[in-house]
């Protein structure tokens, strides 16, 4: 089966473990897609689920902690832990931290990570969203500069 070549690489800059980092250097070598297209479609794949959670988080959380103690106590628990191990290099860094902590591409950071991140340390979507997104922008050139080189050496 032939499958649209943007669409997959959307579609797999959408999920949450294969993210911009799978997407665009399977667009630029397996589809050979231009650096362009395969940049842009894996951006705005990868910032679709983004604007969605940012917003669908809070009531989630809020909804499940109000019918559920057991989510209740688990949230709590999660956020103090998370905040207590991580809030000093976040009030540090400021806005940089969601930035840089999207941009590197390494395991368990991107975006999908980027909107937990904010949720717990409570940025608001409205600024979430361009610092994720700057954060993706970064590791797509990250990555589009390793597969090129790549690319080239190969």
């Amino acid at each position: 089966m032939n499958y649209n070549p943007i669409l997959v690489t959307l579609l797999v800059a959408m999920t949450p473990v294969g993210e911009l980092r799978a997407a665009l250097p399977l667009a630029l070598t397996h589809y050979k897609l231009s650096l362009p297209v395969a940049f842009s479609v894996s951006v705005v794949g990868n910032m679709i689920p983004v604007i969605v959670l940012v917003y669908l988080l809070d009531p989630l959380q809020r909804w499940l902690s109000d019918h559920s103690p057991l989510f209740r106590r688990l949230f709590e628990w999660l956020f103090a832990r998370t905040r207590r191990k991580h809030s000093r290099r976040f009030e540090a860094l400021g806005s940089l931290a969601l930035v840089t902590f999207v941009a590197i591409p390494l395991p368990m950071t991107g975006a999908w990570s980027g909107v937990l991140a904010a949720f717990v340390f409570g940025v608001r979507p409205r600024a979430a969203i361009p610092l994720i997104g700057a954060g993706v922008i970064a590791a797509g050139v990250i990555v589009s500069l390793a597969t090129q080189g790549i690319i080239m050496l190969g």
